[in-house]
């Protein structure tokens, strides 16, 4: 529903409106410690009711020290009314903001890649304007819908943990509002916003499933964020305890060194995965791949990953495994 076809809405008590403010105040501090307030911050808003809202609450809380940026990819016909619908509003209220277009056309699988190329513009949006912080809009309901799509493909704790509150200087302060929630602050404080058609365009999974959550009871959003808040904890403390044993290593300065002293599954995975990191830090291994490749290195077999081997080594110490450049294919010569 746009601005233009939203009924007139009575405002609710400015006693409300500051609780909403409060919640929301106590939510980034959580996030960005105890000198939040002394932070700027740049707002991802698309237009729709959950960004807005972000926007709105971002704004009250902390005006002056707000800046908005929305991405057109340009993927449908109307991003560009909405994005300078966007523009209108945060004229009109004295917000800085800005419209950022891509440089070249996405190639890919579409989702993914308009995703990771809005995450780059807002990052050298943030550099340049010597912002802190990027807050996004996701929220608990988002995190439901992550979490049993992380299910479906059977992932492990790191992929349960699903949308992390802060990664960098990504903040999602609403993991713990409801899309609902958000809704309803939009209507009471009169915020244009617009529906993105692809939340129900049933080409994409994420459409799909948020349409079957709808119809469920079964499941407690704001419990299953809470879960992942556990999980994301769980998850940095067995990177915590990886780390801290390949530290203790006799040459845990070697990163090409692979050791194995009885350790949990789990942690053997982080073990490998952070030698692979190492080298190649782009390389991204995981779930039955990653098995795939420890299955390898318990037989004694070669292993292949990406521009990467790794070789058994025996010794009077053991088995250690070592991680070596593969090397270079050379093409066959005609003729």
């Amino acid at each position: 529903m746009s601005a233009a076809m939203q009924p007139p809405q009575k405002q609710k008590p400015a006693a409300e409106a500051d609780a909403a403010i409060e919640r929301f105040a106590l939510d980034l501090s959580a996030l960005v410690g105890p000198d939040w307030h002394r932070r700027d911050y740049g707002i991802a808003v698309s237009g729709g009711p959950d960004s807005m809202a972000l926007l709105w609450l971002m704004a009250s809380l902390l005006p002056g020290q707000v800046r908005a940026a929305t991405v057109d990819h340009g993927l449908r016909k109307g991003s560009d009314d909405e994005a300078r619908m966007v523009a209108g509003f945060c004229a009109r209220e004295h917000i800085p903001h800005a419209i950022l277009v891509p440089p070249e056309p996405i190639r890919g699988s579409l989702q993914a890649a308009a995703r990771a190329q809005r995450y780059r513009l807002l990052e050298t949006w943030r550099v340049a304007h010597k912002v802190d912080f990027i807050a996004t809009a996701h929220h608990a309901d988002d995190q439901l819908e992550t979490m049993v799509m992380r299910l479906n493909r059977s992932s492990g704790v790191g992929g349960l943990a699903a949308i992390r509150a802060r990664n960098g200087t990504i903040l999602r302060p609403l993991l713990r509002w409801r899309r609902a929630q958000l809704l309803d602050l939009a209507l009471d404080h009169d915020l244009p916003f617009v529906d993105d058609p692809s939340n129900s365009d049933n080409r994409f999974d994420r459409a799909r499933l948020r349409q079957a959550l709808k119809s469920q009871s079964a499941l407690d959003a704001e419990a299953a964020a809470r879960s992942a808040e556990w999980l994301a904890e769980a998850d940095d403390a067995l990177d915590w305890a990886a780390e801290r044993l390949m530290a203790s290593w006799p040459d845990a300065s070697d990163v090409a060194v692979i050791r194995d002293d009885g350790y949990p599954p789990e942690i053997f995975r982080r073990i490998v995965s952070a030698r692979l990191h190492a080298h190649a830090p782009h390389l991204s291994i995981r779930g039955a791949t990653l098995d795939g490749v420890i299955a390898a290195m318990r037989d004694g077999r070669r292993a292949m990953i990406g521009s990467l081997l790794i070789d058994t080594v025996r010794g009077l110490e053991g088995t250690i495994w070592r991680i070596s450049a593969a090397p270079r294919r050379t093409p066959p010569k005609k003729g």
